[in-house]
């Protein structure tokens, strides 16, 4: 009897026990874990956050520099533009302070001096002096030179071409263009000699056939003409 009480007690005592170990493992563990797994989210929060902050700051850096290239980039440009204007304008006064040189001078069919001169080779003159250009002899081959340009649009320093039949048989140089768009070009006239005249005259009006830009908006020549060396203003030919 007292050995089957004894039996009893160890087994009850070790039932208690068992189960005690159980629920400790069973309430305890949970708890562990779910602090680990707050903290670990914290951190995983933390990197996030700080990575988004990284990336912002490359994204504005990125931008900061492309915004300062492009400013860079269009004050290039902005410059290289007013260097060319300033060269293409030079070059131009140029050209109008040479031909000027040669106002009253006579006028000479064939003649390529200062004592007497026909209208291309006036043309010619000028431009090899001024500009450093090899033009063609004769005022059709020269018409052949440089852009088209409508009447409208004609500017300082383009050439001009005239005829009275079907071949072009004079040229000038456009002078001037006033506001209310009369132009005015300095040429070797058969009359007077080297001289001012206006397209609104009534007798080169109507002569009038086309225009052409020899020098562009770079102050270079188009079709790639010839250079010579430039002489100086008052030089004779």
């Amino acid at each position: 009897m007292k050995k089957r009480v004894l039996f009893y007690l160890v087994a009850l005592v070790s039932t208690v026990s068992l189960q005690s170990c159980v629920t400790n493992y069973v309430v305890s563990k949970p708890a562990t874990y779910a602090k680990e797994y707050k903290t670990d989210a914290k951190l995983a929060s933390i990197d996030t956050h700080k990575m988004e902050q990284d990336k912002q700051q490359l994204i504005n850096s990125f931008l900061a520099e492309k915004a300062a290239s492009i400013a860079n980039a269009k004050n290039s440009i902005k410059n290289s533009e007013i260097a060319k204007a300033i060269i293409h304008n030079k070059t131009i006064d140029n050209i109008l302070t040479e031909a000027q040189t040669y106002l009253g001078t006579p006028y000479r069919y064939g003649g390529m001096t200062r004592n007497g001169i026909d209208c291309s080779a006036f043309v010619l003159s000028v431009f090899g002096a001024a500009a450093g250009l090899s033009l063609p002899r004769v005022a059709a081959s020269q018409s052949q030179e440089g852009e088209t340009v409508e009447k409208e649009n004609l500017q300082k320093g383009d050439l001009i071409f005239f005829s009275h039949g079907r071949r072009i048989s004079h040229v000038g140089i456009v002078e001037s263009v006033d506001e209310n768009g009369e132009v005015k070009f300095i040429h070797a006239a058969t009359s007077k000699g080297v001289m001012i005249s206006s397209l609104n005259d009534s007798y080169w009006g109507p002569k009038y056939r086309f225009g052409k830009r020899i020098i562009n908006e770079n102050g270079e020549a188009y079709n790639n003409l010839a250079t010579t060396t430039p002489a100086s203003n008052g030089t004779s030919f």
